[in-house]
C-alpha cells in the first residue's frame, strides 16, 4: 500500500467515521471505518496476501479449515460480514485476519496443532478480533502513523527493486493488538468453539503450544503470531477462567476434538521452507526452479519470503538481502545498478564488472541515506543468471560498515548456479507419523528421523507435550521426515 495514499485514506477516514456500537461489548465507541469501508480494505489486503504469500496447494485442506472457520463465523457476533479462511504457503507459525473477515492460517502453524479444536481455537480467536474490531483499530493505527510498523525498502523505495526485509504491502497484516484485545479474542474463541460444537479447551491447548515453542527460542526467532501477541504462559492462566465460566453456563463435556481426523489431513504436509520457492539450510539458501545458491554469513538469521531472502546479523542494524531485479530493456548491468541506488537515495563510490562463479556481474559500494535515515553504506552486486538480474548485498550504518564488509564481500562471491543434479537432491520435508515403541524417547525419535531436520525438543512441541515428558508406547506420532 501507498503510503502517501495510505494518508489520503486516513483523512477520508476520519471526516467519515464516527460512534458506533461494538458488535461485541455493545459499547459506544469512535471507529475511523464504516462497516462497508471495512469490508472494502478487507478485500483489497486479501488480494495482496494472496499475491504475496500464496495458497498452499491442497484443496481438501483449504476446504476443511473454510468449513470449521464458516461454522465459527456463523455463530459469532457478526455473521453477516462475507468471511474467508485460507492457509497461505508460508513456513511461519502464525495466523492473522484483515478487517472485514478474512483470517489466514500459515502452512507452517498447522503441524503445531494437535487436533480440531485446536483449530477451531486458533480460528475462534481470529474470528473474535474480527468481530470486536481489534482489526479496524490496529489497521487504522498503522495507516495513520503511515505505516510504521513496517521495515520498508533498504535500498530503494520501489518494491518490484531491490526490497527490504519486509514487504510494506504485508507487513500491516502483522497487527499489533493491546493486551485486554489479546485476552477479549482468547475468550471469544473459546465461546465461539464452545457454541459451534468443539470442545473450548482447544484454545487453552494451543495456547499452551506456543508458550512452549516461546520458551524453547530462548527470545531468537520467536514466530510472528508470538512476536506480536502478549506473553502465552500468562494468557494460559486467564483462560482457564473463561473455561470455567463456559462450564458453569452450559454442558461442555464431549465436544468434539476429533484428534484422528485432524491428524490425518496433515499426513504429507509440507514442513518448513519449499523448495520452489526456495529453501534455507542453515546459513545456505538453494532455489530449485531458478536454480541458483548462495551462502549468508555465519550465525545471521535468514527469512525467505514470496519476493526476497533477507538475513539479519542478530542483535546489530545489519541487513542482506537477495532480490530479482526488473530489467525489460536489458539494460547493462551497471547502468541497472546505478539508477536503482540512485532512485533509493545512494551514489556510487565505487564499483566495476566482475565475474561471480562464471556468471557476469556487477559489484559496487553506495553511501546514501533515505529521509532522515543514518548516513548507511551499501556493498551491491547486480548478478546476470539465466537471463534474470538478481541484487544481492548488505546495508549497514557508515560507521559500522568496515566491520561486516568481508562478510558482505563472502556472501556475495557464493552466489552461483545450482545444477540440475543438485536441484534434483533437494526435496522438502513433510510431516509424516510414527508409533511409538516402547524405550523410544524424543531423542531417539528425532535421530531416526534426521536429527538435522527438528530435534528432539521440536518434536515434542509438535506432539503438544512438555519438552520434558517422554512420548508413550503405542501413541501415533506427528515425525519430520525429509522427501
Amino acid at each position: 500500500m501507498n503510503p502517501v495514499r495510505s494518508s489520503r485514506v486516513l483523512v477520508t477516514l476520519l471526516v467519515l467515521g464516527g460512534c458506533a456500537t461494538n458488535p461485541v461489548t455493545g459499547a459506544r465507541e469512535f471507529v475511523m471505518l464504516s462497516e462497508a469501508q471495512e469490508i472494502a480494505m478487507g478485500r483489497e489486503a486479501d488480494v495482496e496476501v494472496r499475491r504475496q504469500m500464496g495458497l498452499y496447494e491442497d484443496d481438501a485442506l483449504q476446504r476443511y479449515v473454510e468449513e470449521i472457520g464458516l461454522a465459527l463465523a456463523s455463530r459469532s457476533h457478526r455473521p453477516e460480514l462475507p468471511w474467508s479462511f485460507a492457509i497461505v504457503d508460508s513456513p511461519a507459525i502464525n495466523a492473522f485476519a484483515v478487517p472485514g473477515g478474512f483470517i489466514y492460517l500459515t502452512r507452517g502453524v498447522m503441524p503445531f496443532l494437535s487436533d480440531e479444536a485446536d483449530l477451531a481455537g486458533v480460528l475462534g480467536h481470529e474470528v473474535g478480533h474480527v468481530t470486536a474490531r481489534h482489526t479496524v483499530r490496529a489497521y487504522t493505527r498503522a495507516s495513520g502513523a503511515q505505516l510504521g510498523l513496517l521495515v520498508g525498502s533498504i535500498f530503494s523505495p520501489a518494491a518490484s527493486e531491490v526490497g527490504g526485509l519486509v514487504e510494506t504491502g504485508l507487513g500491516v497484516l502483522f497487527l499489533r493488538y493491546g493486551r485486554d484485545a489479546e485476552l477479549q479474542a482468547d475468550r471469544l474463541g473459546a465461546e465461539y468453539a464452545a457454541i459451534s460444537g468443539w470442545d473450548p479447551a482447544g484454545v487453552h491447548d494451543m495456547l499452551s503450544t506456543l508458550s512452549r515453542i516461546s520458551e524453547g527460542s530462548g527470545g531468537r526467532g520467536v514466530p510472528n503470531w508470538l512476536s506480536t501477541h502478549p506473553d502465552a504462559s500468562d494468557r494460559v492462566e486467564r483462560v482457564e477462567s473463561t473455561l470455567a465460566e463456559l462450564a458453569a453456563r452450559m454442558d461442555i463435556t464431549g465436544l468434539r476434538v476429533n484428534r484422528q481426523g485432524y491428524l490425518d489431513r496433515l499426513d504429507g504436509l509440507i514442513y518448513g521452507d519449499d523448495p520452489d520457492q526456495g529453501v534455507v539450510r542453515g546459513r545456505d539458501f538453494l532455489h530449485t526452479e531458478l536454480r541458483f545458491a548462495l551462502r549468508f554469513p555465519d550465525g545471521w538469521e535468514v527469512v525467505n519470503t514470496e519476493t526476497q531472502v533477507g538475513a539479519t546479523q542478530p542483535g546489530e542494524e545489519v541487513y542482506m538481502v537477495l532480490q530479482l531485479v526488473t530489467n525489460p530493456e536489458r539494460r547493462e548491468l551497471e547502468a541497472l545498478a546505478v539508477d536503482n541506488m540512485r532512485r533509493g537515495g545512494y551514489r556510487l563510490d565505487a564499483g566495476g564488472e566482475t565475474a561471480i562463479n562464471g556468471l557476469d556481474a556487477f559489484v559496487g559500494t553506495f553511501t546514501g541515506r533515505r529521509d532522515d535515515d543514518p548516513q548507511h553504506r551499501a556493498r551491491i552486486a547486480y548478478i546476470d543468471h539465466r537471463r534474470s538480474v538478481y541484487a544481492l548485498g548488505g546495508l549497514a550504518k557508515v560507521e559500522a560498515y568496515d566491520r561486516v564488509e568481508a562478510e558482505f564481500n563472502e556472501a556475495i562471491r557464493s552466489f552461483r548456479p545450482l545444477s540440475a543434479a543438485e536441484a534434483e537432491e533437494i526435496r522438502p520435508n513433510r510431516i509424516r507419523f510414527y508409533t511409538v515403541d516402547a524405550g523410544d524417547t524424543w531423542q531417539s525419535i528425532a535421530q531416526d528421523a534426521g536429527q538435522d531436520i527438528v530435534g528432539a525438543n521440536t518434536l515434542a512441541i509438535l506432539n503438544g507435550l512438555p519438552v520434558n515428558e517422554q512420548p508413550r508406547s503405542g501413541d501415533r506420532i506427528k515425525i519430520v521426515v525429509e522427501g
